[in-house]
């Protein structure tokens, strides 16, 4: 493979890099900053620019409100993104219910709601996973009973990321208890307004509100909310999930921190007194550093598939699986590498690098288990991958 960019792609990377010089506020540049979550002023005039750009959704058609990038252009707007520590201002709606409404939405539904998204009015979150329906989603129990125009929604799902913030929802619900697990579910659009919808936080012990659950009782919902045909929508979830696993960001980000721990690590050792870096921790620190180029390299496979009109699928688990147990991993070294001051928490003077890893270690616990379990993952390599036959 060819890892240089043609003359367009040059031209077009230059484009980007001028832009994100120009517009991107100085309080979005510091990943500290960043990982707290800075909302405000600097978020409104960040997503300002990039809606006049239509950047919030380069891969959208131009129809549609994006910015009708192609395959290659979007890659490279990701890249440079994440190479610059810029927020993403799009979140679940455009990057995952967005594209699979393009694909099999209604034109009603695109008419109602990718605009919506575009203009930063609608805010999504995902309602798969259920207490008893997580690594074997096809399991789920919610159930969505037609009733003339509307559909009635009874049920519970778990570990929504983002619905106490979010005014709607992607579902998936039976809607036939008696078709084989996989044909009776179907895909919803979920107004978080409607009756009967409750929301509870679940805090993670990262002490993070990120998480939540969510009750429906007798919710209605509209028929022309279903998306696509009903009792087809886990392949269209399926479909969705590959848009949420194929990520080059994530693999920049990695770099990122593992940089960030290089530094750390080389002026601690500066420090007077201070003890030189052990030969156990820079082959250490080296192993990181590779996993994140490996990371990076497999986010290019992804897209390098995408260019020949191919759909990654098993490719896309890859990507997630690794990147996700490898984040893990930085993590760990890091937390290691700071001794007991790494187990500071934020609010602590003392605290490395704002206690990053300290926050880190416990928050990418859930790595390995959102948007499919390593599990799952690695079932999906295997069977669609290898082609090794189901047990």
């Amino acid at each position: 493979m060819d890892f240089r960019d043609t003359p367009d792609e040059a031209a077009f990377r230059a484009d980007v890099r001028a832009f994100i010089d120009a517009s991107l506020p100085t309080a979005l540049r510091e990943a500290d900053t960043l990982e707290a979550g800075v909302q405000g002023e600097a978020m409104r005039d960040w997503r300002s620019a990039l809606a006049n750009k239509g950047w919030i959704a380069p891969h959208w058609p131009k129809e549609y409100g994006g910015g009708g990038f192609s395959v290659t252009e979007q890659f490279v707007f990701n890249e440079e993104m994440a190479e610059s520590r810029a927020p993403d201002v799009g979140g679940m709606g455009v990057q995952m219910i967005g594209p699979i409404l393009i694909r099999f939405g209604t034109d009603e539904q695109k008419q109602e709601h990718l605009s919506r998204i575009t203009g930063g009015e609608a805010w999504w979150c995902q309602g798969y996973s259920e207490p008893g329906s997580g690594s074997d989603l096809a399991s789920l129990q919610t159930r969505a009973v037609r009733d003339g125009d509307e559909y009635v929604l009874n049920g519970q799902k778990i570990w929504t990321s983002g619905a106490h913030r979010a005014n709607w929802m992607f579902l998936l619900a039976r809607t036939d208890p008696d078709a084989p697990k996989h044909r009776g579910i179907s895909m919803f659009l979920l107004d978080m307004k409607s009756p009967g919808v409750t929301v509870q936080p679940l805090i993670t012990m990262a002490n993070d509100h990120i998480f939540n659950q969510v009750f429906f009782e007798d919710v209605r919902v509209p028929a022309r909310n279903l998306v696509g045909e009903e009792n087809r929508g886990w392949y269209i979830g399926a479909a969705l999930l590959d848009f949420e696993r194929s990520n080059i960001r994530a693999a920049i980000s990695m770099r990122h921190t593992v940089s960030d721990l290089v530094n750390y690590a080389r002026e601690a050792a500066a420090a007077p007194g201070a003890p030189a870096l052990t030969g156990a921790t820079r082959n250490e620190l080296a192993e990181r550093a590779v996993e994140a180029e490996i990371a990076r390299l497999i986010a290019y496979r992804v897209i390098s598939i995408q260019k020949r009109g191919a759909v990654p699928n098993y490719e896309a688990s890859m990507n997630k699986l690794y990147r996700s147990e490898a984040s893990q991993r930085a993590a760990h070294t890091g937390l290691k590498l700071m001794g007991l001051y790494g187990g500071l928490y934020k609010g602590s003077k003392y605290a490395p690098l704002n206690a990053r890893f300290a926050h880190s270690y416990l928050a990418t616990v859930s790595s390995t288990i959102a948007a499919g379990t390593s599990e799952v993952n690695r079932n999906v390599i295997a069977t669609r991958g290898l082609e090794l036959p189901r047990s």
